[in-house]
């Protein structure tokens, strides 16, 4: 598992290093860039943690580093930081995300726990994604004919209804039907059925 990292990203070197210091003092790895273009040509993907965002910056705006993230798929949690908040920025970060929207001069035990909030927040996400994409591995084991099968079996045909679907017979088709149950390891309809829907397929 990579380190859990908190990455700000702020052009005012002092204020860089203020939230260095105080990231550190509570023993947390940190990374301080002074745009966002820095960012995230140095940002790794499969990393843990969180960023800690202001949103006023040259070149790019935090509000444009978040709207890149989002078209990235890159789930960050995002804290911003700003000396020039108002209600409807801060509703508009929170809308697209933002775990907080912390106004300057801010409390440091405010920023800790925010920053801890969405930490946890991101490791969640990340046993997620780790549960689905385990759930998908099972799934990728079928063929594409017991895939087809499966699919009609969840959606409440029967076989000899599958059999006339697909023009195979219906003893085929119980051929295909056990062996879906055997590669996905389910033990009845229910939890084939779950199976499928924790991965996102929707039933006709």
């Amino acid at each position: 598992m990579n380190k859990t990292t908190v990455y700000v990203v702020d052009d005012d070197r002092a204020m860089c290093e203020s939230l260095k210091w105080l990231i550190e003092s509570v023993n947390m790895p940190v990374k301080t860039f002074s745009t966002a273009h820095d960012f995230l040509e140095h940002y790794d993907t499969n990393s843990h943690g969180c960023l800690v965002l202001d949103m006023r910056m040259p070149t790019m705006s935090g509000f444009e580093l978040q709207e890149e993230l989002s078209n990235s798929s890159i789930k960050l949690p995002i804290i911003f930081i700003t000396g020039y908040g108002d209600i409807p920025m801060a509703v508009r970060a929170m809308k697209n995300g933002a775990i907080d929207f912390i106004t300057k001069p801010f409390n440091d035990q405010e920023l800790l726990d925010s920053i801890n909030k969405a930490i946890k927040k991101d490791a969640e996400r990340f046993a997620c994604d780790g549960e689905l994409n385990h759930l998908q591995g099972i799934i990728n084991k079928l063929t594409p004919r017991e895939l087809e099968v499966a699919k009609l079996i969840i959606s409440g045909n029967s076989n000899k209804l599958i059999a006339k679907i697909l023009q195979i017979s219906p003893k085929t088709v119980e051929v295909h039907r056990a062996k879906v149950m055997t590669k996905t390891g389910m033990s009845s309809l229910a939890d084939l059925v779950t199976l499928f829907i924790k991965v996102g397929y929707k039933q006709n």
